[in-house]
This record gives structure tokens, sequence and C-alpha cells, in this order.
């Protein structure tokens, strides 16, 4: 028995992203006013300028929180703390924030929020499906090979859609506040398991190597990702996929009564659409 609170009116920060345009659209659809805040939306939202943040906030009953690049990165959990107060002072009574999982600093921030007096809950995920799809995976899939610097490691990928749908459930539903919802999908892949998945799917030949870290830093840096997002995924590659992350939960099906889309239907899908062509 799943219960239920009015809800009038939300801001998405981060509203433009994988998460957050997806989390803006359902929220909308559902005839809840929605406010989408980012550094390239008409509320302009920035975390290292927080004249942003109170414009932003204004006005909403409830927060979806994405952090960017990711809260990972030293001083998100100030942000959080501080964005928190904020919000609270302007009204805000819920946050539901985007975690990630594996990462200390993350677990930090989510700590920061279930402290902040406000009603919270934690979206915690790792690698995005849609990484592959709409991310700065693409153009090595387009191009037929992808190099990375991980091996077998078993990561069970999640699908945006699946992480919107739960993230609006804990927006919209009291029986969700104060929980961490691990989400996952329904089996682990490796990289190279889900690059074969995808050239199955799109009909053509996409190959997958692996390779050094500092040599992948130094293509990242090659082809202009900022140094702060090349930091980052350093980070990712480096520590979070040691194998930490190499379990599934049930959380998406026990929130939403369905099991979680699996990466072959997804690449299926994704296929259809042209995205690899």
């Amino acid at each position: 028995m799943t219960s239920t609170s009015e809800i009038q009116s939300a801001v998405v920060i981060g509203g433009t992203g994988k998460t957050g345009a997806r989390v803006a659209q359902r929220l909308t659809t559902a005839g809840i006013r929605t406010r989408i805040a980012s550094r390239t939306s008409g509320t302009r939202f920035e975390w290292n300028d927080q004249t942003t943040w109170r414009p932003a906030v204004s006005g909403a009953e409830v927060a979806y929180v994405t952090y960017a690049p990711d809260l990972a990165v030293p001083g998100s959990s100030t942000h959080i703390e501080e964005f928190a107060n904020l919000a609270d002072r302007e009204g805000v009574r819920r946050i539901v924030l985007l975690s990630g999982r594996g990462e200390p600093a993350a677990q930090k921030a989510e700590q920061v929020l279930a402290d902040s007096g406000l009603e919270w809950a934690v979206v915690r995920a790792s690698w995005f499906a849609q990484n592959f799809s709409e991310g700065y995976l693409l153009d090595p899939i387009q191009e037929g090979h992808l190099a990375l610097p991980v091996g077998e490691v078993g990561e069970p990928f999640i699908d945006v859609d699946d992480l919107a749908d739960v993230a609006v459930a804990a927006l919209t539903r009291t029986d969700l506040l104060g929980r961490v919802l691990e989400v996952t999908g329904p089996e682990l892949l490796t990289f190279a398991a889900a690059v074969d998945a995808i050239s199955t799917a799109s009909g053509r030949p996409v190959t997958f190597e692996r390779i050094g870290l500092q040599q992948f830093s130094d293509a990242m840096a090659e082809v202009g990702v900022p140094s702060d997002v090349l930091e980052l995924l350093t980070y990712l590659f480096a520590e979070v996929l040691d194998g930490r992350n190499q379990s599934v939960t049930g959380v998406v099906e026990e929130v939403l009564g369905r099991p979680a889309r699996d990466f072959t239907t997804f690449a299926a899908e994704t296929a259809r659409m042209g995205v690899w062509s």
C-alpha cells in the first residue's frame, strides 16, 4: 500500500540533464507545476553561484536535486547543506537527491541531507544505460570502437527511465521518505558485454578495448573534456569500478511494482530510434 501527498509545485535542479529532464517531464504530465533550473535553462542555476539558488527554489514545495558534476567532488556536501538550509527557508519541504553508488563523498552528502530537518529521500545509482546513447560514450559507439580503462567488472546498468520513475515516486509518495533507494538494473554486465549487446541490437560492428587509465585520460583531454569532468571520470574508473557495485537490488520493482528494464531491452529500443546508426 502506497501513500501519496498532494504536491502542487516542484523544482528540478539539473532539469536539462539525463535524469532531470525525465523527472521534469513526468511531474509536468502529472499536473504538477514544475520549474526547470540548470546552467542552460530559463531559470539559471549554478552550484558555484549561490545568487542563482533562491530564484530557482522560491515557491516550490519539493525539489529533485542533481549535483554537477557529481557528489564525488570535494565540497559537494557543503553545497548540499547550504542548499537544504536555503530551500527550507524558502518553503521547500521535501528534497530527493540523486546520489552515487559506492562513492564515500556522495554518502557524506546524503547524511547532510538526512540531518537537514527536511523530508528527504535519496535515489542512489551508478552507471546509466543511457551513458552509451546520450553521453560521452555515444561518439565512440557510433564510430564502432569503445576503449575504456575497465576490465571484467560487472555493472548493474540502470535505465534512466526507471530511475526517473523512482525519483518521481519519492517526490510524491510519503512511504518512501527517509529512505536511500539504491536502484540498479536486473543483471550484472561487463562493459564489453554491454558493447556486444549494442552491436547486436544495432546490427553494426562495435568493439570494446580495455586500455590504461593514463591512455584514457590523455584521449579525453585531447577531445576537450573539461578538467573537472576528466578528474571525475578518472576517479570513477580507478576507484568506483573496483567491484564494490557488483550486486543488484530489487528497489525498482519494489517501488514501481514492475521489474527494472534490462540492458538488452534498452539496447533494442535505442537501436530502433537510430541513435547508433
